[in-house]
């Protein structure tokens, strides 16, 4: 009997296998560069422009610039080509580059720890004054920023700054940006441990070294060992912590991944103890674990932060003591909670060898090269030859003896740098803004000056410390999401329907203190001009709202919408 014929069974759809092409990891054997950026490094090393814009470029002039070097390599050397006038913020993300590109440069001066001589704070000056129109920012990491510069000075404008011990390298670029650090290393009382000399390590060995010079991203380093944890340690690539062993005493606690821009994250322990001797190596460990096994695909993937949320603290340390360090670290203790809000260092306080150091507020970090060099000559008068700059925007002049620290704090609010300045004064912070970034979509340092007086104005008895951060677009250079009001850039509709200038509400962020980002309330934006309303509208229910000791963090964290709104 001859066998039933077989209905053919259903075809099973046939699922599309796409080939995955990695995420440009070194490690894992993927050195085609997937983007232009990996592109450009592949090509020529940032490093080697220095020797065109020496030789070519500021000989020929801004037009005679290849491309990829002048929105590249540059940044190796600190270059940023700045906005050009006139450019409003809805052409930020419409126009070419080279449509947003003026013939002038951003120039960042690399200070490491924040150290400066008061003789290469008077060369900053100066420069400032020959070249740069007056201009001179003081950053959230320490560095200044010029603005209008010329590629054509660029290179007495380095000779200037090497006499003195001062550089641009790799102030920019996808390279280890400036080693920041407390501004009170070595002369604080409280200090537990002066990381100064492994700062200085790192940059001897590495900075302009092509070990590290072509990472998949900028990687930011903080070392501090102040007990008010100084440094914003949290948002920071790789962040070394001041903490007491309980069995091998002083030293640092290693953190890594932190970073804000438009993906927030705070950086994690790896429960690992670090003595001082040792954070240089344990920092090129770290690095290099971001060079060799980075994500290069993307760029918005590209931070060491990406990595470490995927791979986890315990891989990750496991990775860096098998196949960087060859040994194992030792487990430590976390650092405890600083006993105060304000760590800028701001006001008057006692040096570990009984002189005293005074911190002082510029407006949002605006100076000029005028006022540096005033400063330069202030300190020298009262016996000081060292100043600092902090990661708050903020300025130090260390070892003043007591008899002159009164005459120096009334020399200092004649230059309206005040000792004693208000919570806004002292808790308020801006980035560059629409005035020079090419990124930017609003104004922020003028804006931030002016929320400052009508804040005072307005509410003169508020006593509470407060943050106040503006930033003119959503990469975070002023640290939106970690402000008790951070404040993004962006252009929303006022009452007529006209779209204008305006910032998206953060609430409640904080570090140090229970770090963790800030709140955003459904729907809340303010235009540029209602700021100051709802600013001091905020504030008040703060205060009227508060419990006994309440942070305005917590506050924020538990008060409804229609009260923050």
């Amino acid at each position: 009997m001859a066998a039933t014929p077989q209905k053919p069974a259903a075809a099973t759809p046939r699922r599309k296998v796409s080939r995955h092409r990695g995420e440009g990891q070194w490690a894992a054997g993927h050195f085609t560069p997937l983007n232009g950026n990996e592109q450009f490094k592949k090509d020529d090393d940032g490093l080697n422009v220095r020797t065109r814009i020496e030789t070519i470029y500021s000989k020929r002039g801004f037009d005679s610039i290849d491309p990829n070097d002048l929105r590249g390599r540059m940044r190796w050397w600190g270059l940023y080509t700045q906005r050009r006038p006139g450019i409003d913020g809805g052409k930020t993300a419409i126009l070419e580059p080279e449509e947003l590109d003026d013939e002038y440069f951003m120039l960042r001066v690399r200070i490491d720890g924040g150290r400066l001589t008061t003789r290469q704070l008077r060369v900053i000056g100066e420069i400032s004054q020959e070249f740069a129109r007056g201009t001179a920012d003081i950053t959230d990491r320490q560095n200044v920023q010029y603005h209008w510069i010329r590629i054509e000075d660029v290179p007495e404008i380095w000779e200037r700054l090497e006499a003195v011990g001062l550089s641009t390298t790799e102030a920019c670029g996808d390279t280890p940006r400036v080693v920041i650090g407390s501004p009170v290393a070595g002369i604080a009382e409280d200090e537990i441990v002066d990381g100064t000399p492994a700062i200085d390590e790192i940059h001897r060995r590495y900075i302009g070294s092509k070990e590290f010079s072509n990472l998949p991203r900028k990687f930011k380093t903080a070392i501090s060992g102040s007990p008010l944890l100084d440094v914003a340690h949290e948002i920071n690539d790789v962040a070394f912590v001041g903490v007491h062993h309980p069995e091998h005493g002083p030293g640092f606690d290693l953190w890594v991944g932190g970073g804000l821009s438009t993906n927030p994250k705070i950086g994690v322990r790896l429960g690992a103890w670090v003595p001082l001797d040792e954070v240089p190596d344990v920092w090129a460990g770290v690095i290099g674990i971001f060079r060799d096994y980075g994500y290069r695909r993307l760029r918005t993937r590209a931070r060491l932060k990406f990595l470490v949320a995927d791979w986890g603290a315990e891989k990750f340390r496991q990775v860096l003591e098998d196949e960087y360090l060859k040994r194992k670290l030792a487990d430590g203790p976390a650092p405890a909670q600083p006993v105060q809000r304000w760590r800028d260092h701001v006001g008057v306080h006692r040096q570990n060898d009984g002189r005293y150091y005074v911190g002082f507020a510029p407006r949002v970090g605006r100076v000029d090269g005028t006022t540096l060099t005033k400063i330069a000559d202030l300190a020298e008068a009262h016996g000081s030859g060292r100043v600092r700059t902090t990661v708050e925007q903020k300025m130090i002049i260390l070892d003043v003896e007591e008899g002159r620290v009164d005459s120096l704090v009334e020399s200092l609010e004649a230059l309206d740098l005040t000792a004693k300045p208000s919570p806004f004064r002292r808790g308020t912070m801006a980035c560059t803004g629409i005035e020079y970034c090419k990124l930017a979509i609003v104004e922020t340092k003028a804006r931030g000056s002016s929320l400052i007086d009508e804040l005072e104005r307005r509410i003169p008895d508020f006593d509470e410390p407060i943050t106040i951060n503006l930033n003119g677009c959503p990469n975070a250079c002023a640290r939106i999401q970690v402000a008790d009001i951070g404040l993004k850039g962006q252009l929303v509709l006022n009452d007529q329907g006209e779209q204008v200038e305006g910032y998206q509400v953060h609430l409640g962020g904080a570090l140090g203190l229970e770090a963790g980002f800030g709140r955003k309330v459904r729907g809340l934006k303010v235009t540029a001009d209602e700021l100051p309303d709802y600013v001091e509208r905020v504030l008040k229910r703060f205060q009227a709202e508060r419990e006994d000791g309440e942070r305005f963090a917590t506050w924020a964290a538990r008060a409804s919408e229609e009260a923050l709104s």
